[in-house]
C-alpha cells in the first residue's frame, strides 16, 4: 500500500509525522482467529448494564451529510423520509439525520456534540476502514492510543466530530483500586495500522459495529458529574483536566463530558445544528428503574414515548432511556 501522505495527516501534529513513536502492541485485542478477526460476537461495551444506542444530528444539508456517512463511514440507509434519514450498520440503526427550515449552525462553544464514537469490532476492521478512508481522501483531525483503545478522529461536512476506534481487551486494561481505569493520549502509529489492513476493498461498516460512546461538550464538569453519575447511575471511570469519563459495568466510558470549548455554556436552543439527542439502552432493568426513580425524586421532567423515557440533560441535550 502507498504511504499515508502528510496532506492526509495535516492536522495530526508532529507526533504522527514521519518517525512517529510505535503504537502499543496489538496483542491486547480480543483473541484473534486465523483471519485476524476477533472471536467475540458482541463488543464488550454493548454487554454492560447500560450502553449507547443511537444518536440524532440536526444538519443543514442533509444530502451532503448523508452521503459522507455512507461513503466515508460505510453506513447504510435503513429508513428514509421527507425530512430525515436513519443510517446504520447491518440492520442496527445508529445515526439519524434530520433538518429543519430554521436550522442554524451551533457556535463552536455551545453545549452539544464533541464527537460520536463508532466502535469497530476489532483492529482489523479499524485498519480496513482507515485504508478505505485514505483512498477516499479523508482529512483526519487526530489519532491517539488511549491505552484502552486506538482511536482515529475526523469531522463530517458540517463539523460534527467523529471518532472511529477499537477497544483493547478489558483484561489488558489497567484498573485502579477504586475501580477507575488508566487512560492516556499517546501517539498512534497510523502508518502501521494502515499497512496492516487487508488488501481487499472495504465492504462498509461491519454489522458488529456500534456507537461505543458519546463525547459531549457541557458547561461545567461538577454538574456533569452530578447528572451522569449521580442521576443516571454511571460510574466516573477516568478524568482529564476539564473532562470526565463515565461508564457502566467497568467499561472505560459510554459517555464523556468536557468543557474544552464550552466552559460556561448554557442550554442549547431548538434551532441549533448538531446533536439533538441520543439514547442509552439499559440491559439491566433495575438500573433503569433506579435512574427513573432518581429523576422523579429530583423533579426532572421525563416523557414516556414509544422509544422509551425522554428527557434533557442540564444543557438541553435530548436523551432517551430505553430497556433492551
Amino acid at each position: 500500500m502507498p504511504r499515508i501522505s502528510r496532506r492526509t495527516m495535516l492536522a495530526l501534529g508532529a507526533s504522527l509525522a514521519a518517525g512517529a513513536p510505535p503504537a502499543r502492541s496489538a496483542t491486547g485485542a480480543h483473541a484473534m482467529n486465523s483471519n485476524g478477526k476477533t472471536d467475540t460476537a458482541q463488543s464488550f461495551a454493548l454487554t454492560r448494564p447500560i450502553h449507547v444506542g443511537t444518536a440524532h444530528l440536526v444538519v443543514s444539508d442533509i444530502d451532503k451529510v448523508r452521503q459522507f456517512y455512507e461513503t466515508m463511514l460505510g453506513l447504510s440507509v435503513i429508513e428514509q423520509g421527507m425530512s430525515g434519514v436513519v443510517l446504520g450498520a447491518g440492520d442496527r440503526p445508529l445515526l439519524t439525520l434530520t433538518t429543519r427550515a430554521d436550522v442554524r449552525p451551533a457556535p463552536r462553544n455551545a453545549a452539544g456534540l464533541f464527537h460520536t464514537a463508532f466502535l469497530m469490532p476489532d483492529r482489523t476492521e479499524l485498519g480496513h476502514w482507515l485504508a478505505h478512508a485514505v483512498a477516499r481522501g479523508v482529512r483526519l483531525d487526530g489519532a491517539s492510543d488511549h491505552l484502552v483503545s486506538e482511536a482515529i478522529y475526523l469531522s463530517d461536512p458540517e463539523g460534527n466530530g467523529i471518532e472511529v476506534y477499537r477497544d483493547r481487551a478489558p483484561e489488558d486494561w489497567d484498573f485502579r483500586a477504586d475501580g477507575t481505569v488508566e487512560m492516556a493520549t499517546l501517539g498512534l502509529d497510523l502508518q502501521g495500522l494502515y499497512d496492516s489492513a487487508p488488501k481487499t476493498a472495504w465492504g462498509g461498516m461491519s454489522d458488529k459495529a456500534a456507537i461505543g460512546h458519546m463525547h459531549l461538550q457541557v458547561g461545567n464538569i461538577p454538574e456533569a458529574d452530578r447528572f451522569y453519575e449521580g442521576v443516571l447511575g454511571l460510574k466516573k471511570m477516568a478524568t482529564y483536566p476539564g473532562a470526565s469519563f463515565f461508564g457502566a459495568g467497568t467499561y472505560h466510558h459510554h459517555i464523556a463530558a468536557n468543557i474544552w470549548n464550552s466552559r460556561g455554556a448554557t442550554a442549547r436552543e431548538g434551532a441549533m445544528s448538531g446533536l439533538s439527542d441520543y439514547s442509552l439502552t439499559f440491559n439491566d432493568q433495575t438500573a433503569l428503574d433506579t435512574a427513573l426513580t432518581t429523576l422523579e425524586s429530583l423533579e426532572i421532567p421525563v416523557t414516556r414515548t414509544a422509544e422509551g423515557h425522554a428527557l434533557k440533560d442540564p444543557w438541553g441535550i435530548g436523551l432517551t432511556l430505553k430497556a433492551a
